[in-house]
């Protein structure tokens, strides 16, 4: 049996293959190395996931996440993978390389990641060949939910949003100025709380300041991520994430606007992803 999981900042989608080549699949909250430690992760999974899988059978673990770009923080997540599924042959890699795979195959292209936080790399069709660097919520992640929920929040504390958008924020939001900076300076996970916002965004596309704020973070990534790539203009581009997905339209205007056609766009690769480890 062979378990595949892709883990953002905010959730992990799991898919377990058995022999028959059956999909059964689970959702759980992001396992991210940076947030959690060992037993906190362990402690998740014994709870959300091992009630529905037997992990001593489980012959392969295909991990892919947010946070998994150096050997210490994949140690910590093995760490907890060797206790709960026994007899695993364990691969952690990060999710840039998950979503590239799930994109492309064994095909080159750039592979972007919008959600929560945003990431990309060029990928040669078997590894990540170059990687601009992603500065995270607080100096980047442009085009991500975090980045445009830091832009939106300062604006609304500030007072800067339009009236009406902002008594529509605060109908639905019973936030104060304390519990904000709360949320963003002193408790676990403020890119989640940053990017927590994207469905107000949703519902108030028509709105001018709403429908800059997604357009303009957007082209903020192509700037400081898309356009650094040697070959930008020549192989592939495509998305995952829920952001990238749920503002498409944007997203391929945005595109349209540096001369760049986006091939695909995917809400999540775990899919792409059990189909790719299936082969």
């Amino acid at each position: 049996m062979i378990l595949v999981a892709d883990s953002g900042a905010s959730k992990s989608d799991w898919i377990l293959i058995d022999g028959s080549n059956d999909f059964l699949s689970f959702q759980l909250v992001g396992l991210n190395p940076y947030y959690l430690s060992t037993k906190e992760t362990e402690d998740i999974l014994s709870k959300e996931l091992i009630p529905f899988i037997e992990g001593k059978r489980i012959e392969k673990l295909f991990f892919y996440g947010a946070g998994c770009s150096s050997v210490y923080k994949c140690m910590l997540l093995e760490d907890a993978f060797q206790k709960l599924f026994t007899n695993a042959e364990i691969q952690i890699e990060s999710d840039l390389l998950g979503s590239a795979r799930a994109l492309f195959g064994e095909q080159e292209g750039i592979a972007c990641i919008l959600g929560t936080g945003s990431n990309s790399c060029y990928f040669d069709g078997n590894k990540i060949a170059e990687n601009i660097i992603s500065l995270g919520y607080f100096f980047g992640d442009e085009g991500s939910g975090a980045h445009m929920g830091r832009i939106f929040i300062k604006d609304f504390l500030l007072q800067n949003l339009p009236e009406a958008l902002s008594n529509s924020f605060k109908s639905q939001h019973n936030y104060t100025r304390d519990n904000i900076l709360d949320a963003v300076y002193n408790l676990p996970f403020p890119n989640r709380f940053l990017a927590s916002f994207c469905e107000f965004y949703a519902d108030n596309l028509s709105d001018k300041y709403i429908f800059e704020l997604i357009t303009n973070s957007f082209r903020e990534f192509f700037i400081n991520q898309v356009e650094k790539y040697k070959k930008f203009q020549k192989v592939p581009l495509s998305f995952t994430g829920s952001v990238a997905f749920h503002f498409e339209p944007i997203l391929r205007q945005v595109a349209n606007e540096f001369d760049l056609k986006i091939e695909q766009i995917l809400k999540t690769p775990i899919k792409a992803l059990a189909e790719y480890h299936k082969e």
